[in-house]
């Protein structure tokens, strides 16, 4: 076992290259820092550091225990931390930047029952529009859509389910296509700008088809908008069917499934957070988030899991 005075005495001489200066910063007599660097390295059985000129040099043998020493140390401040975490309270700034089609109807209702939960947390609400660039380990974001690599800890947590919507105020003025191929005579709502790129549409019977709609001259941020623009009649769209049956417990018969049987790949809904040792209150708000997605986003992932594991 080592002796983390030992260990402490050994990395400050690395940083300094002298034992005078390293017993004043540390406080400690001369004699006694040189004592505790004798013994370990009688403890290693190696000579760690040599005189050249009036600087203590590291041998090949303290050049290479130098590295596992920084571990060591380190492991040994990140132990204490957290067991110093044990004897507190939940408690502190939080930050929770969320999806902006995650924001109404979920993210407000868990956020408010997170606080009242935990009484001595901040927590900031973020609408989240983009891939955050940089970690904070403070900071937790929910992702829906697909991923690239941002630098955090990606955790899968369920799936948005999509269709194609539309009003009966828009299916009493026009024919409902029977076809994803009769879409391009209809009038296409994309506000948000998500089929730009184009939409592949599956069928249930395994026939895939790919979608290229034109462009909408109006863009917005909130899916909010893009699903009253469908609703007013506006045209064809996707949406999440979460959403759509959030909507219509309030605005109940506003929204009609167009093309039943055809849909949109699912959307991933992603945990994003720091890699590495995470604050108390962080653990506390990810277990919180995990336990809060609803039945219906899971519902998807896990049969797809389960298909995965049978094949």
């Amino acid at each position: 076992m080592y002796d983390f005075d030992e260990l402490n005495a050994f990395a400050n001489v690395m940083a300094t290259g002298s034992l005078t200066r390293s017993a004043q910063a540390m406080g400690l007599a001369k004699s006694t820092l040189s004592r505790r660097i004798s013994q370990l390295e009688n403890r290693l059985d190696q000579p760690l550091l040599r005189r050249q000129a009036n600087r203590l040099i590291p041998t090949e043998a303290g050049l290479l225990f130098h590295t596992y020493c920084q571990e060591l140390l380190a492991l040994a401040a990140n132990s204490q931390e957290a067991l110093a975490e044990l004897k507190e309270e939940i408690s502190g700034q939080l930050t929770l930047k969320v999806h902006t089609s995650l924001t109404r109807g979920w993210a407000s209702e868990v956020i408010n029952a997170f606080v009242q939960r935990y009484p001595h947390i901040e927590l900031t609400l973020q609408t989240l529009e983009a891939l955050p660039t940089s970690p904070d380990s403070h900071c937790v974001h929910v992702w829906l859509g697909d991923l690239s690599e941002c630098g955090l800890h990606q955790e899968r947590v369920g799936e948005f389910t999509r269709g194609l919507y539309t009003s009966p105020r828009y299916s009493n003025a026009a024919s409902l296509p029977q076809h994803p191929n009769e879409l391009y005579q209809h009038a296409w709502v994309d506000l948000l700008g998500t089929t730009q790129e184009g939409l592949q549409l599956n069928h249930v019977d395994g026939e895939s088809l790919a979608f290229h709609p034109p462009r909408s001259r109006l863009r917005v941020d909130l899916a909010l908008l893009h699903m009253d623009a469908i609703a007013r009649g506006q045209g064809v769209g996707v949406l999440s069917h979460w959403l759509v049956q959030q909507r219509e417990q309030h605005h109940p018969g506003e929204l009609i499934v167009c093309l039943p049987g055809w849909a949109p790949p699912p959307l991933p809904i992603t945990l994003l957070y720091a890699y590495g040792h995470q604050p108390r209150r962080v653990h506390a708000l990810l277990d919180f988030l995990r336990a809060s997605i609803p039945a219906e986003w899971r519902k998807v992932q896990d049969n797809s899991i389960g298909q995965s594991l049978a094949s």
